[in-house]
């Protein structure tokens, strides 16, 4: 068959291999695609509009007939190399396209030409990386981000379209954000590979697994690294196993394995995991343990994952769990209770946690960033992360989990669900070219734009971010421990108050401090305290009170002696915490010093008219309601009725717009000349 000449050489080749995968010709295959076309106002006459939809067309068809048997096609290489070209074809659909990239790679290589010319001595680096890393060398075209994110769109196996970018930019760091073939190839068989290792993982003793409950990472057997649980003063070692639904702990017998401790982090409760330090006898000498903490437990359960070195093993399961534990959380938050629905969830972020393996077993060298290739754990931190969320939750609705390119079904062909299928009976095909997500919409959906919007201002923040961590400080001494002491008598009573322990004294407070001020008797307030201060420097004088408590005792002892090690750890833990709070303390101070000098001028302007207005609130209303208002606001909030009315997503866009804010940069100096005068 003779090539369209309006279509690139790849183009060309995608249109013929699609045509061969569904057993018709590429005339048919246009043909179709021309029958349903309805070109947009601004693609009329633009070649490289219809190429690149007759591209997605074919691709969209074709992989529904790839993914049918997706496991053997992976093994026999012919699923990377035709997915490949379906991404070079889209990113160069036409022949204008073609011939402009053409040019472009020829001028680059000649660049390239020119810069290497290098010194003898340093001959040696492109051999060095050569050997280490054999992807990052190829002449073939590369895919772009664009391309590849696409793809995710279509088949959320290599990346998922809510976080494509990010598993983009991390997979791709080594090469200058290109992806040749052979990084390409090697991913996919990597996470086959990583299925299959799944998939022969033993069950945890005494527990049955549910249906739907997959193993997705399991440690601390004979062939893998140490797990250890820290109970007081104790360490019991173990098997740890992580699953879609919980964690599993079995301690360590002399053949065997104890019943599992299970951890469930699918219930609808306020529990956490968070990084902690530990060590021997309870002392935290290693920051390379997890903590999971819940209402229902007195103390929590402390895991640890030892290193010699770095805590990146100990940052991989955290990562992990917290991706189990949020999706659950994303389930209950947004309601989302159709089985196949909340199943294809499961089954997305099940894939995104094994491309987490796959890149894992890629780049051992250098471990990648855990929270770009999930979802749940990405978006909980960045601004905007909750808008994804709820975009997320809205395309759950319109997935149809039955059509071979969904993740479950994925799964499924890949034989890591396969006793799923007969619990969950979804909906047949109807029209295969119109099943898979993203294959319709040349223009990036909501969802798309969502993500976008996300990832530029998470940059904003990691940039201003940048400024605040290259501040180091010195720490205050124990001065801070003597000033904790004294005022610990106010924080029981000030906490019973606030945090209604004892609702009727709270009443009584809220009933006293609104009548004093709407009676305007806040001097005869002042009085009254003044005069109950000197009665009670009375009574303590007839108490004899002075030569009962000669002196304040600050205790800083503990329920275990610690040895000197261990206060000095603890001394240590102490002293970084302070650091922090001055840190925090300088940080908030040059950002209010930007805004003040409009360094930001967006935030500066958001403040300009809040204080405008906030200046013309307190001219119109009297003070004292205002004072009422928010005595009667900062008390509701802390009750139970307003912890239900809480609006968390306030608190975020609060916090993001902090984060975003730039501080004055500050340099020091130590000669005195340079010093300002």
């Amino acid at each position: 068959m003779m090539g369209r000449k309006h279509l690139s050489s790849i183009a060309n080749h995608v249109l013929q291999r699609s045509a061969e995968e569904l057993g018709t010709s590429a005339d048919h295959l246009v043909e179709e695609f021309e029958a349903g076309w309805k070109p947009d106002v601004g693609d009329v006459g633009d070649s490289s509009s219809y190429s690149r939809k007759l591209v997605q067309f074919c691709s969209s068809k074709a992989l529904i007939k790839l993914c049918q048997n997706i496991e053997e096609r992976i093994c026999n290489g012919s699923y990377s190399r035709f997915t490949y070209d379906m991404m070079l074809a889209w990113q160069t659909p036409s022949a204008v396209d073609e011939e402009s990239q053409t040019e472009s790679i020829a001028k680059e290589n000649n660049d390239r030409k020119i810069h290497a010319e290098v010194p003898p001595e340093q001959d040696d680096v492109p051999l060095f990386y050569s050997d280490l890393m054999p992807l990052l060398a190829n002449d073939e075209p590369s895919v772009e981000e664009d391309a590849f994110v696409w793809l995710g769109s279509l088949v959320p196996l290599v990346s998922d379209i809510v976080n494509g970018r990010f598993t983009f930019e991390t997979l791709t760091a080594p090469t200058g954000n290109r992806l040749f073939y052979p990084a390409y190839d090697k991913f996919l068989k990597e996470i086959d590979n990583c299925i299959k290792h799944l998939q022969k993982q033993a069950k945890p003793k005494g527990v049955e697994l549910a249906d739907d409950e997959i193993i997705l990472h399991v440690e601390g057997t004979a062939t893998t690294q140490r797990v250890v649980r820290h109970i007081g003063g104790t360490s019991w070692p173990g098997r740890l196993t992580l699953t879609n639904y919980a964690l599993y702990f079995e301690a360590s017998e002399v053949i065997t394995y104890e019943d599992a401790l299970k951890i469930d982090l699918s219930r609808d409760i306020d529990h956490s995991v968070k990084p902690a330090a530990t060590g021997p006898w309870g002392a935290p000498l290693f920051d390379k343990a997890i903590v999971y903490e819940s209402p229902e437990l007195q103390k929590g359960v402390v895991l640890e994952f030892p290193e010699i070195t770095s805590s990146t093993r100990r940052d991989h399961w955290l990562a992990l769990t917290k991706e189990v534990l949020l999706m659950h959380k994303f389930l209950s938050q947004f309601k989302v209770e159709c089985p196949l629905q909340a199943w294809e969830m499961h089954a997305r972020t099940i894939l995104s946690i094994i491309r987490l393996h796959a890149a894992r077993e890629m780049q051992r060298i250098l471990a990648p960033n855990p929270t770009k290739f999930l979802i749940f754990d990405l978006y909980n931190e960045l601004p905007k992360g909750d808008f994804v969320l709820e975009q997320l939750s809205e395309s759950l609705k319109r997935v149809n989990s039955a059509q071979p390119c969904s993740a479950s079904s994925i799964l499924r062909k890949m034989k890591l669900s396969e006793t799923i299928t007969s619990s969950l009976k979804a909906k047949q095909v109807t029209t295969a070219s119109k099943t898979i997500a993203g294959s319709e919409d040349d223009n990036k959906t909501l969802l798309e734009n969502t993500v976008d919007q996300a990832r530029k201002e998470g940059k904003k923040v990691v940039k201003a971010k940048a400024t605040i961590e290259g501040m180091k400080e010195e720490g205050i001494g124990e001065n801070a421990l003597i000033l904790m002491e004294l005022l610990k008598p106010f924080f029981p009573w000030f906490r019973e108050i606030v945090y209604w322990d004892k609702p009727m004294t709270t009443l009584m407070v809220i009933i006293a401090v609104t009548l004093i001020v709407y009676k305007e008797w806040i001097g005869k307030a002042i009085s009254a305290f003044l005069l109950l201060v000197v009665a009670n420097m009375i009574r303590a004088r007839q108490g004899r009170l002075k030569d009962k408590q000669k002196e304040i005792v600050v205790c800083t002892a503990s329920d275990q002696p610690m040895t000197t090690r261990e206060n000095i750890v603890s001394a240590q833990y102490g002293f970084m915490t302070i650091r922090e709070i001055i840190q925090e303390a300088n940080a908030a101070i040059l950002k209010l010093h930007s805004i003040l000098v409009s360094r930001a001028d967006k935030h500066a302007n958001m403040v300009m008219l809040g204080l405008t207005g906030l200046a013309i609130l307190l001219a119109v209303i009297p003070f004292k309601y205002l004072i009422i208002t928010a005595i009667f606001h900062s008390m509701i909030m802390t009750s139970k009725l307003g912890k239900y009315m809480k609006n968390d997503q306030g608190d975020r866009r609060l916090k993001e717009w902090w984060d975003s804010i730039p501080p004055t940069p500050v340099r020091i100096v130590d000669e005195a000349p340079a010093c300002p005068k």
